[in-house]
């Protein structure tokens, strides 16, 4: 394993990150406060509870899904379409890198900001609502698969994307409309029984699921199904990543 080379990367999408700082932390921040004042003030003041937990506290785990799954797809997709616009990916791919490398390089990076980024919410969230973590230890476990599942996904875009308006196209038609149809700002035992049924259809439910649980321990769906989910969405990504880079997919010409 080429050490040097899996740090160059690293550090380098890191340094992008503080030189864009108001993009990458201070706007998502931002963002989901709006989301607490509006949800948490408007929508908080006629709904007060939800399965035992006041509706403020209830959002926190969708808020930061919304937002982790956004950004892992946002950084770790521009990380990679980048230097393939600008045609400087050629440049590592002529040193000797592997495709693991590479991965652990880029997706790395874009795991990290997300991770970081997740807990600068948390402690937003908690200027906003009294929190409760019953399980720290899984919750951040969750905060980390789920951030290195979506980067990989991210970075599966990067690859597949030959435009800038292809880039967007999934996060926004595809990404966000699952995460706020998946419970991330209400419980799915709410709908009628045939939604109930065609939500557990959407992935994203049972990341949401998992996150509050470890939370709450309260969950739509069972735990250990949740797990089993992300463990498996973790896998096909990385099948996937391994196939494109193996594969030159867009890459070699």
């Amino acid at each position: 394993m080429n050490w040097y080379a899996v740090r160059a990367i690293y550090f380098f999408e890191m340094a992008r990150m503080w030189r864009t700082i108001v993009q990458s932390i201070v706007a998502p921040v931002l963002s989901t406060s709006l989301y607490f004042v509006v949800f948490g003030s408007a929508i908080g003041s006629r709904i007060t509870v939800v399965d035992g937990t006041s509706y403020g506290a209830f959002i926190v785990p969708g808020l930061l899904m919304l937002s982790l799954l956004t950004e892992s797809i946002g950084n770790s997709s521009f990380g990679i379409y980048f230097p393939r616009f600008t045609g400087t990916i050629y440049e590592v791919l002529s040193a000797p890198v592997s495709a693991a490398e590479i991965v652990l390089g880029y997706v790395g990076a874009a795991a990290t900001k997300s991770v970081i980024l997740g807990f600068i919410i948390l402690a937003t969230a908690a200027l906003f609502v009294p929190l409760t973590i019953a399980h720290p230890i899984w919750m951040v476990a969750c905060l980390i698969v789920t951030a290195v599942t979506f980067s990989l996904f991210g970075f599966m875009i990067g690859l597949w994307a030959d435009s800038f308006e292809k880039l967007q196209i999934v996060p926004l038609i595809v990404i966000t409309p699952l995460t706020f149809l998946g419970g991330s700002f209400y419980s799915i035992n709410m709908l009628p029984p045939v939604w109930q049924t065609i939500t557990l259809f959407n992935p994203v439910v049972y990341l949401v699921s998992g996150f509050r649980w470890s939370f709450y321990e309260i969950a739509d769906v069972h735990v250990g199904i949740s797990f089993g989910m992300m463990a498996a969405f973790l896998l096909i990504c990385l099948a996937v990543t391994w196939w494109m880079l193996s594969t030159g997919y867009r890459l070699k010409k």
